[in-house]
């Protein structure tokens, strides 16, 4: 494996797996938030300033190999140009023979972007033939798209094998590993884990696992009521996954084991419907009359999350609290969001991952004040589960 900052680009067409999958407004196909593009330039620059090329591969959307021009990589390359601040050339087709004339004759400091690999179904099933040509575009291999780092697919994982002298991480997915790998291998104490999100079923390995690394184990989010269900609690018509009441119960054992403090939400902001203008009211967790439903944490909740996360000196926040998207129950988002800024300008190590986290803190205009924000959603969630990623392995390898 090459190491890309001292890699000698010079004269050299370097093939780059980006994760380009950004989000595209339905109606006018333009770019709505530019963040993983972004993430990506620093080591796109990196290779234009040492007098490389660069060919760029990514997906969009799922189009399952049909071709549909709302997941057209055409849609973004205004959005890339911005960014890089260069022309940046496209091509309709990415294993073409008009595609390969334009990648072979790119000069130093000239950006190609082909269209979506998912066009292919090949892509997916991760054929070795459609690897092949996509290799045919480079003469070095950089995957920066860690957010497609666990799937083994065909311009992710399997194209590596075709550049075994000349493959390299990006400064994305390295940013990536060392954050994560900060976070699972630190010793710096208390460590707390913020762990949100809609199901507990989603987050059944990831919160067995932080209880094998966290000393405090924040629970939050729509998966909060089945926890204050498998004690006894009355949460009226919250959300509550009635399988997995056995499991919470489980979780609650283990974390009393392993000496992890688990902290269930106290209060509630409830609501008569699932909608911003509904009825609202404050209760306790555990006393949710019938007809009313949990969407956000209460403030004593938020006050005794605070404390415990200013309190830390490593961080983890994996889910919102409450249904941030709509104004009157973001607060207890905010306010962990808020808390781990805090902590954070206190010296603390913060890591936020998981999409709806990621996205909150976004909303929020607080991205820049946490210590690291992986890009990578169910591909950071696989790593801190202890997973061997199919693309970090391609490239070790």
């Amino acid at each position: 494996m090459q190491e890309i900052s001292s890699y000698n680009f010079r004269g050299k067409r370097a093939l780059v797996r980006v994760d380009f999958n950004v989000p595209i407004d339905k109606g006018t196909l333009k770019v709505i938030d530019d963040t993983r593009i972004k993430a990506a330039s620093t080591t796109i620059r990196h290779i234009l300033d040492s007098g490389g090329s660069v060919v760029l591969i990514s997906h969009l959307g799922r189009p399952k190999g049909s071709l549909n021009k709302r997941f057209s990589l055409k849609n973004i390359l205004k959005s890339v140009s911005d960014v890089l601040g260069v022309e940046v050339h496209f091509t309709d087709d990415c294993i073409g023979d008009e595609a390969f004339k334009i990648s072979s004759k790119l000069k130093p400091g000239q950006v190609l972007l082909l269209e979506n690999v998912r066009y292919y179904k090949e892509e997916t099933i991760g054929a070795e033939s459609f690897a092949e040509a996509l290799s045919k575009h480079g003469d070095v291999f950089v995957n920066d798209a860690f957010g497609t780092a666990h799937r083994a697919h065909a311009s992710t994982t399997v194209i590596a094998k075709h550049f075994p002298n000349a493959k390299m991480f990006g400064f994305l997915i390295k940013g990536e590993i060392e954050n994560v790998d900060r976070l699972l291998n630190s010793e710096e104490k208390p460590s707390t884990a913020i762990v949100g999100g809609a199901k507990v079923s989603s987050k059944i390995i990831i919160i067995e696992r932080l209880i094998d690394i966290v000393d405090n184990l924040i629970v939050g989010g729509g998966m909060a009521y089945t926890f204050v269900k498998s004690a006894g609690g009355k949460v009226g018509n919250s959300l509550v996954e009635e399988d997995y009441i056995e499991t919470a119960k489980k979780i609650r054992l283990l974390a009393k084991r392993k000496g992890v403090k688990l902290y269930i939400p106290i209060d509630s902001v409830i609501a008569d419907s699932f909608k911003n203008e509904a009825n609202i009211a404050e209760t306790m967790i555990d006393k949710i009359p019938d007809g009313w439903m949990g969407l956000d944490v209460g403030p004593k909740t938020i006050k005794e999350c605070s404390k415990i996360i200013s309190k830390s000196r490593l961080i983890l926040w994996n889910g919102p609290m409450g249904v941030f998207e709509m104004d009157n129950f973001k607060h207890g988002t905010l306010g962990v969001a808020n808390a781990i800024v805090s902590a954070t300008s206190k010296g603390s190590f913060s890591l936020v991952g998981g999409g709806d986290s990621v996205a909150a803190i976004n909303k929020f205009g607080l991205s820049h004040k946490v210590s690291y924000v992986s890009t990578g959603g169910g591909a950071m969630l696989e790593y801190l589960e202890g997973k061997e990623l199919p693309g970090i392995k391609a490239i070790k390898s």
